[in-house]
């Protein structure tokens, strides 16, 4: 056997400690949520720094991901169930258009005709720049719409991608310089006016519906021989015009594509906003078949580094769990949790600090101090149990 010395033998551990699944979490990098210096965050590849100073460091879950390998046979329900179960978030867009399609499909295969799909639709960093502005948002929606889209019109569907009134349509067709940017694809609006109306300019009647959420008194009209209608950049006062569009044409499938119910649903009730009623009797049948969003937090400690970052996602792609997944950095996620029902925001958060109280990331406190941290209510209105609502928006 050859004899190592000092120095190699020292070489040779700090080769083999560098090879363990574990991320160091320091001082300088503190805990999942990695910043650069202007305060936007940065790619994982290059955020995280050497470790230096105390490290803490927490094992994720390992496992060797086979590439191209196709999924489990929609003639085998439970292989589908359990893959979804476990699936994981996508690396890139072009992966998470193949699997949203699916899950898309396969809600429909089931019977479900509201679905939701909401992802970021722009990379983190990029959605945090100062000069990302709400036409650029709507702009990548538009086209991931397009893309989505396609994926059912290649199955022979009629898709037509609904903006919310002919001024957002205008818009969007000076960018794509065409209605129809695919075959089987069409660009419309769910308000259009025809005759005599569309030659109006000025349109008080519309303005007051517009401004006060009440309806679109009959200018929502549906498009002949649609399959899927796929609904972007409405606002919280434009979605009665869907739910109009939803009792026009009950059998056809409408697709809620990143409109950011979670955020549209705390406006209703407000004044000249649709009333949370809008909630029980139409949005909670909504169901989420693809749901990717992502969150970040802080937690002071009483020990170094005093303050801990972290970041997670609930994940969902039908039909399988709503998963709780902590980011551990480097494009990987650990599973901490699966939910056959939606977890509100406030459980959410709770589980991924859970996860890191049990790595000893986060100390344990008393039930007092977790009180003033949690405070008594920790769901919004519309994530606790009502009489009149659907449990399809959960589910």
């Amino acid at each position: 056997m050859v004899g190592l010395t000092s120095p190699a033998l020292a070489a040779f551990l700090a080769l083999c400690a560098s090879r363990s699944s574990t991320v160091a979490f320091t001082p300088a990098a503190p805990a999942l949520a990695p910043r650069n210096s202007g305060g936007h965050q940065s790619s994982r590849e290059d955020a995280y720094r050497p470790a230096s100073s105390r490290v803490v460091s927490i094992p994720f879950e390992t496992s060797t991901r086979l590439r191209n390998v196709p999924p489990p046979s929609t003639d085998d329900p439970a292989a589908v169930k359990e893959s979804s179960d476990r699936q994981s978030p996508p690396a890139s867009f072009y992966q998470l258009q193949i699997d949203s399609a699916r899950a898309a499909q396969l809600a429909m295969d089931d019977g479900h005709r509201l679905i939701e799909v909401e992802f970021p639709p722009l990379p983190a960093n990029v959605l945090e720049m100062d000069d990302v502005s709400a036409y650029d948002v709507a702009k990548a929606n538009l086209n991931l719409a397009i893309d989505f889209a396609k994926s059912f019109a290649q199955s022979n569907k009629r898709v037509t991608i609904m903006l919310p009134d002919e001024d957002e349509l205008g818009i969007a067709l000076e960018d794509q310089g065409t209605e129809s940017p695919y075959p089987g694809v069409t660009v419309s609006a769910l308000r259009r006016s025809e005759g005599e109306e569309k030659e109006r300019v000025f349109k008080p009647d519309q303005l007051f519906l517009n401004l006060f959420g009440t309806g679109s008194s009959g200018s929502v009209k549906a498009v002949e021989g649609t399959d899927v209608y796929v609904c972007i950049v409405a606002s919280a006062q434009e979605l009665p015009d869907i739910e109009e569009l939803s009792d026009l044409e009950p059998e056809k499938t409408i697709v809620f594509y990143n409109l950011k119910l979670d955020v549209l649903r705390g406006d209703l009730g407000a004044p000249a906003f649709p009333g949370k009623d809008f909630q029980d009797r139409f949005l909670s049948r909504v169901k989420p078949v693809y749901y990717l969003r992502t969150r970040q937090y802080s937690r002071s400690t009483a020990r170094p580094p005093f303050m801990v970052n972290y970041q997670g996602c609930l994940f969902r792609s039908y039909p399988g769990q709503f998963q709780t997944l902590l980011d551990t950095g480097n494009g990987r996620y650990r599973r901490v949790l699966g939910n056959d029902v939606r977890p509100p925001l406030g459980e959410f958060k709770e589980q991924l600090t859970e996860a890191l109280r049990e790595q000893g990331v986060i100390d344990e406190e008393g039930k007092t101090l977790n009180f003033l941290r949690t405070g008594y209510k920790t769901t919004t209105w519309w994530e606790e149990e009502r009489e009149q609502a659907s449990d399809s928006w959960k589910t």
